[in-house]
């Protein structure tokens, strides 16, 4: 039997020291620990994956939360079931104790561990939901406030109509017009139609 981890964060500025402390006090080998920073939205990560593919029956896999293990109800469901019941895997959550494969195999144990599966999973998914919908309505209510989100505006230079027309008559080619105007091609096509179009009104 091998004992693993499995520590996920959701980005690379997101720190796993105290995912790693619990792992470090079982004495799991760090060659043991695999560790994904993405999202939990899905089952489609790196580390994941090389755990499932060395995963045998028998062994054993920590993680410290059901959401270390995904945020989506019916995967975290799917994968459970595929890793306990068709790998013949254990798994135990560190901070739940009653989500522990090697306990209560009988009937009861057994409903116990899928009714508080089912209930951790759920909120898993209804946390990341949560967090999705704040993010959605932060932006909605910086947009209102007149935050401007991506890269800053570039400006064209105060001569830009005098160029274009110059430009449009082929007296300056292309290449020369962005050098003077500072501006990136598709920047350039952009406050063309803005000038244009500020023309016709």
């Amino acid at each position: 039997m091998a004992i693993y981890g499995y520590v996920r964060v959701s980005s690379s500025d997101q720190n796993e020291d105290r995912q790693m402390m619990a792992m470090d006090e079982l004495k799991i080998p760090i060659s043991h620990i695999f560790t994904d920073k993405l999202s939990g939205k899905d089952f489609n990560r790196p580390a994941y994956k090389s755990l499932t593919d060395k995963l045998q029956p028998g062994d054993l896999l920590y993680i410290k939360s059901i959401d270390r293990l995904g945020r989506n109800y019916d995967e975290i469901q799917n994968q459970w079931r595929v890793l306990t019941k068709d790998r013949g895997v254990d798994i135990a959550v560190i901070d739940m104790p009653l989500l522990d494969t090697r306990n209560g195999r009988d009937l009861m144990g057994t409903f116990l561990a899928d009714v508080v599966l089912q209930l951790l999973a759920f909120v898993a998914q209804n946390e990341r939901e949560t967090i999705r919908k704040r993010q959605a309505e932060g932006i909605k209510a910086a947009r209102a406030r007149g935050v401007r989100f991506g890269g800053p505006v570039i400006k064209p230079p105060p001569d830009f109509p005098e160029l274009v027309k110059e430009w449009e008559r082929g007296r300056l080619s292309l290449l020369k017009l962005l050098e003077q105007t500072g501006l990136k091609e598709s920047t350039f096509y952009r406050r063309l139609r803005e000038l244009r179009a500020g023309k016709k009104n």
